[in-house]
């Protein structure tokens, strides 16, 4: 059953009241149900997959993963040779970056557990030293996993877009798009599914 990002009336009035752009964005195009993965390694697994392709691809190879393994573990990643994961559809790297960290995670070298007691610096800094994840993998994984409420990516196109069309820019600096950051920044907690 697939999860959707947990927000209500709450978060969407906060961020009415704190930028009156994002007000009417708000209130053209409505709520937007985001799909999440709450599993970590499965998210992790996801995004390397999903880096420099496009989703429906991803999503391909995903399926062809989940078809050919039965489950996306670290133990059940770890039962297979890089060379058997590439054939899922990936790259050869990223089936070694996936393997490497199901093993971080099988022989105990990486906790993923107490990646939920961290705060968002902690989380981007300890999952930056995952190969084949940095600074836009981790707030994805923030993100999209975790429901973290406050991440907002510059490395994201989407949203650099998103803010370009809300904004009415037509280029984002990094000056820009944290002044908006920070206008919407909010310290609402929403919890998880």
């Amino acid at each position: 059953m697939e999860q959707y990002f947990a927000y209500g009336d709450r978060e969407t009035d906060y961020l009415r009241q704190r930028d009156s752009k994002l007000a009417e964005a708000i209130e053209r195009l409505g709520r937007p149900r985001r799909r999440v993965m709450p599993d970590l390694f499965q998210a992790l697994t996801w995004s390397i997959l999903g880096q420099q392709i496009s989703t429906k691809v991803c999503e391909a190879v995903w399926s062809r993963m989940l078809e050919g393994l039965g489950e996306v573990t670290p133990g059940r990643v770890m039962e297979e040779s890089v060379a058997s994961l590439q054939k899922f559809g990936t790259s050869f790297r990223k089936a070694g970056y996936i393997h490497s960290i199901a093993e971080q995670i099988v022989t105990g070298a990486f906790d993923l557990d107490a990646l939920r007691e961290m705060d968002d610096a902690e989380v981007c800094e300890r999952l930056c030293t995952l190969p084949g994840v940095g600074v836009w993998t981790a707030e994805m994984i923030m993100l999209h996993s975790m429901q973290r409420p406050d991440i907002v990516s510059y490395g994201d196109l989407a949203i650099r877009r998103g803010m370009c069309r809300v904004y009415h820019h037509s280029k984002l600096t990094r000056e820009m798009f944290e002044r908006h950051r920070r206008r919407r920044n909010s310290q609402i907690l929403i919890a998880p599914v």
